[in-house]
């Protein structure tokens, strides 16, 4: 759904519209995905193997909070022992590999100095058509990388590219990363929460 699609006269009016839109998704049903993928990361992150996590822009943010919650708060249960990396985080090799070869290639390369067998791609866009997450995707399809995606919009060929897909369908930037803030914290949370005891849980700060 396309938001905002009429001007507002003032601010009230553009708040409503806005909490109207963002409640639309709040509420829509997106618990199979999510569902999936924490069975997914509940066993992977005891694996040894790596979880690479990637996006552009406000996306790339979210990768980066990604790897401290999923990383850090995740590990502080003392039973988990993930190893999550942003492929947004190295900005001199970013732009090495964006000056020397090209911007498309820029998480795709690092995944080819990196990966391993096992380990599993994880993008975020809200497109779903960033050349440099499609190049990654296909790099992943080609080396049997398993992949994870958070796509907005109407998910792009990331979503089709993908082996599992949690689609936000709206497109307002702000409100589709807004959502997929959300997916992250929920999943990481449920992990945290699943391991621990309810004694623990008394003593945590979610």
């Amino acid at each position: 759904m396309k938001f905002p699609n009429k001007k507002s006269e003032n601010f009230n009016e553009f708040l409503e519209a806005y909490k109207k839109e963002a409640n639309r998704l709040i509420n829509e049903n997106h618990q199979t995905e999510l569902e999936k993928i924490s069975k997914i990361l509940f066993k992977f992150y005891n694996s040894k193997k790596t979880l690479f996590v990637c996006g552009n822009g406000g996306s790339a943010s979210i990768a980066e909070h990604f790897v401290c919650d999923h990383q850090k708060l995740l590990a502080s249960t003392k039973r988990f022992k993930p190893k999550v990396i942003s492929l947004s985080s190295n900005l001199p090799l970013i732009t090495a590999i964006a000056n020397d070869v090209d911007y498309s290639s820029v998480f795709s390369d690092q995944l080819k100095y990196n990966f391993e067998s096992g380990d599993i791609l994880f993008v975020i866009s809200a497109s779903g058509n960033s050349p440099n997450i499609l190049e990654a995707l296909k790099f992943a399809k080609k080396n049997k990388i398993f992949t994870i995606s958070f796509t907005g919009f109407n998910g792009g060929k990331a979503k089709k590219l993908s082996d599992i897909n949690l689609h936000c369908r709206s497109f307002n930037y702000g409100i589709v990363e807004m959502m997929h803030h959300n997916f992250m914290n929920i999943i990481a949370q449920y992990l945290r929460q699943k391991v621990l005891s309810k004694k623990e849980i008394k003593k945590v700060f979610f």
